[in-house]
């Protein structure tokens, strides 16, 4: 208590109010006068004349913050240490053409300071056209994938997936039913201008509940009056399709501006490297776009993507009985291979999802606004089963989504302190098609959620700033659904939850579960910068997540991964208590980042297989969600070594310990070691050629708890009870991948680029811990890969 006394009592009389006066000249890096340029000092601004001269007074002793901006330059924001008057001159260097990469430094950071950002380049986006908003993230270190198959692909960020890692579609929180493991985020890769990566709960303004992280997607921003478009065009040799995406942007600094684009994607089976995977083509149809005013005093946009997608589900996951269901997880055999087709039949998935947003933002001063935001989300999901007759075109489930949500922020910067304050409001509501013939996994039900939140940055000097933050949410939801009895006596709900009991008709109870939760989340952390090119992270973080509709209320067959799935009404709030830490250090010609964590989780919620179910559709493991407290930690590595003006090497190594402190056991799907080297050699002199050998390095997970269980198969025409090893995980891979690109000028104003990749160069054949349909076939094989981008 002493210090803090001492250090407000610092603080409070130990400013020197001295007045100073700061000018200078203000000059293009050739020496040309920058006329009207914006120069803020502290709290005063002024703009330089025609000579390039500025002049401002009244600044006080101590440290200032020094912004500098000008249409075609890189703007200047730097801290000075103001003593007396000071004569200050700046060279401002010309802005990057906009088709080239944006590099933002870490100090910088608008989304947290006390959080070392992961971002990914604009080169590497176009790089995984083809594939999935999961795939493109796998290059970042940290971060693993959860599969369900070889078409949906979904992120793991230190050991945690779904609803832990929510994703922002241009400031929009992705709603998309993307709460288990099996549905893919609704979102073309294409429309992605800039993507990063938070890990942890530290993005107190978007969320409270992102146990693992937060992706957050950016489309490109054209501040230039100049109109340019980009296609790219990629054909690839397993699944014998391809993908074609084109966008055109429209730029103006000060009036209108648009941008819109679209992809097709047509994909027949994929193949492992020996057998064809039945059923496994995709299709895909999307379009985003946005129109933007840019005024003097405030700037508003509109903007709006459609999602369609069209995914088979493999054939071999749904299998008739418990002996070839047995087979195919104890022996590995695969189950339904045939012949190459591009037809999709039954299981499949159809999705659609639509995104509307309204945005306003009012500058009030220099330094600060408020931002208005409201968005609009439809999403519609039909997952088709195996039926016969009339049945087969009609889907099992049909959901539709629908999302409105409304937000307010405010920011401020003065002197050496940067506030942000909002509040947010949602409403949603499911609606499960009762016309399908079956009971829903998940029901119809109607959601509510409202937070609000406030953060605040202190900058002590140049190299060391302080950010804390806090957040409170309150959430409703309210859902109806329909039990057969006999699963409501086999999971105990009753005297328990009786109360939820609306209607009895026969051999179902009609019920109505509602739960409210009010939350509170918090986070804490530093940024500082020391010796020499050392860069220092630390954060401590509270979140808060519900169990969503699915850990709540599924009840029934998941059609794309072939399990029955059985949600817990008792499931209580999962809470996360993480400290993480980053350091970084740059040498001239090396970079090494290295990000150990520790997460405490109570109630950690996941699935656990708990034995087989036969049905009229067959037999289908089963998997329920449970509870226990977790403790998960590991570490992250990254480095880049520009080994010379040619050569580069890039590391990325991760490792997740995930410990079941309950019962004193691991948890399950758990990311094992992986290591990712990669050495790219690069000529700019020969058409900036680039070639890229890679080697990918998945370690066999040791750490899994022993969930096999026993079931009976007919064996001489007598039940025999024998032992599934369901547990048990794959062996570790070794994949190596070759990329390599090449420009030429095509016309004055279009370059073309020319791209050859091969992805498991030498056919390995493999699986994945992380897939859910390991337990039926192995991975893709070999992937030759041709892409054509054409920038004009």
């Amino acid at each position: 208590m002493q210090k803090i006394s001492l250090f407000f009592c610092l603080l409070c009389f130990g400013i020197n109010y001295s007045q100073n006066t700061i000018s200078g000249r203000i000059t293009g890096d050739t020496n040309e006068t920058l006329e009207k340029c914006h120069v803020h000092i502290g709290s005063k601004s002024d703009n330089s004349n025609k000579d390039g001269y500025y002049e401002i007074r009244n600044i006080a002793n101590g440290p200032a913050k020094v912004l500098i901006t000008y249409l075609g330059y890189k703007s200047i924001d730097t801290l000075i240490t103001v003593t007396g008057n000071l004569e200050i001159n700046f060279v401002m260097k010309p802005q990057k053409e906009a088709l080239e990469e944006v590099v933002v430094k870490h100090k910088n950071n608008y989304y947290n300071h006390s959080v070392s950002e992961q971002k990914i380049n604009e080169k590497t986006i176009e790089k995984y056209s083809s594939q999935s908003l999961g795939n493109v993230l796998k290059e970042v270190s940290g971060v693993s994938i959860l599969k369900s198959g070889n078409t949906i692909v979904k992120p793991v960020i230190n050991g945690l997936h779904s609803s832990r890692v929510p994703i922002y579609n241009n400031n929009v929180k992705l709603e998309d039913q993307q709460w288990g493991m099996e549905h893919a985020p609704n979102f073309d890769v294409n429309s992605a201008g800039k993507i990063t990566v938070l890990k942890g709960a530290s993005g107190l303004q978007y969320s409270g509940d992102a146990i693992g992280g937060i992706v957050i997607v950016e489309p490109l921003v054209v501040k230039k009056d100049t109109l340019f478009g980009k296609t790219i065009m990629t054909a690839e040799s397993n699944g014998r399709g391809g993908t074609i995406s084109s966008s055109l942007h429209k730029g103006n600094f000060c009036d209108w501006s648009w941008n819109a684009q679209a992809s097709l994607k047509y994909y027949g089976d994929r193949e492992s490297p020996d057998y064809v995977f039945s059923n496994t083509g995709n299709r895909e149809v999307n379009f985003s776009g946005d129109l933007k005013y840019i005024g003097k005093k405030y700037d508003f946009s509109a903007y709006y993507s459609l999602y369609t997608a069209t995914i088979a589900i493999l054939s071999a996951s749904h299998i008739g009985n418990v002996n070839d269901l047995y087979n195919a997880i104890n022996n590995q055999a695969p189950f339904g291979d045939g012949d190459f087709t591009y037809s999709i039949n039954n299981p499949k998935q159809k999705m659609q999802h639509h995104l509307a947003k309204l945005n306003y933002n009012y500058y009030i001063k220099d330094r600060e606004s408020i931002s208005l935001q409201y968005a609009f989300q439809f999403n519609n999901r039909k997952e088709f089963d195996l039926r016969t007759g009339i049945a087969n075109s009609r889907p099992a489930l049909d959901l539709n989504l629908m999302t409105h949500t409304l937000n307010a922020d405010y920011k401020l910067s003065k002197d050496f302190w940067d506030y942000k304050a909002g509040i947010s409001s949602s409403y949603q509501n499911n609606t499960a098609n009762p016309n399908t013939g079956v009971r829903p996994l998940i029901p119809s039900y109607n959601r509510v959620d409202a937070g609000v939140y406030a953060i605040v940055d202190k900058h002590f000097t140049t190299d060391f700033s302080v950010e804390a933050g806090i957040r409170y949410d309150f959430s409703t939801i309210e859902a109806t659904k329909y039990y057969l009895k006999s699963r409501w006596n086999e999971r105990n709900y009753s005297p328990e939850f009786d109360s939820f009991i609306d209607g009895d008709f026969g051999t179902q109870w009609l019920t109505k579960p509602q739960f409210t939760f009010h939350n509170f989340s918090a986070s804490v952390g530093t940024q500082y910068s020391f010796g020499t090119d050392y860069e220092w992270y630390f954060n401590i973080s509270r979140a808060v997540r519900n169990p969503n509709p699915s850990e709540f209320f599924s009840d029934g067959l998941h059609h794309s991964t072939g399990m029955i799935e059985l949600g817990d009404l008792r499931l209580q709030q999962e809470k996360s208590n993480k400290i993480g830490t980053s350091l970084q250090k740059k040498w001239r010609n090396l970079k090494i980042n290295i990000n150990p964590f520790l997460n405490f989780v109570e109630d950690f919620m996941y699935l656990k297989p708990t034995g087989f179910e036969t049905t009229i559709r067959g037999a289908f493991p089963v998997w329920e969600y449970e509870q226990n407290n977790a403790l998960l930690t590991g570490f992250d590595l990254n480095s880049e070594w520009q080994i010379s003006e040619h050569w580069q090497h890039q590391l990325l190594l991760s490792y997740v310990n995930g410990k079941d402190k309950t019962n004193d056991d691991v948890i399950i799907d758990m990311p094992p070691l992986n290591i990712n080297n990669r050495i790219q050699f690069h000529q700019k002199n020969w058409n900036n050629l680039t070639l890229e050998l890679q080697s990918e390095m998945v370690f066999k997970q040791t750490q899994f708890p022993n969930n096999n269980f026993t079931t009976n198969i007919i064996v001489n025409n007598e039940l025999t009870p024998v032992e599934v090893n369901i547990s048990e995980t794959p062996p570790a891979y070794h994949l190596i991948h070759f990329s390599s690109d090449v420009q030429f000028k095509t016309s004055e104003h279009a370059v073309a680029t020319l791209g050859f990749s091969v992805f498991n160069l030498f056919n390995a054949k493999y699986r994945d811990y992380l897939n859910r349909q390991r337990f039926y076939s192995d991975e893709m094989g070999r992937n030759f890969q041709i892409q054509l981008k054409i920038n004009y």
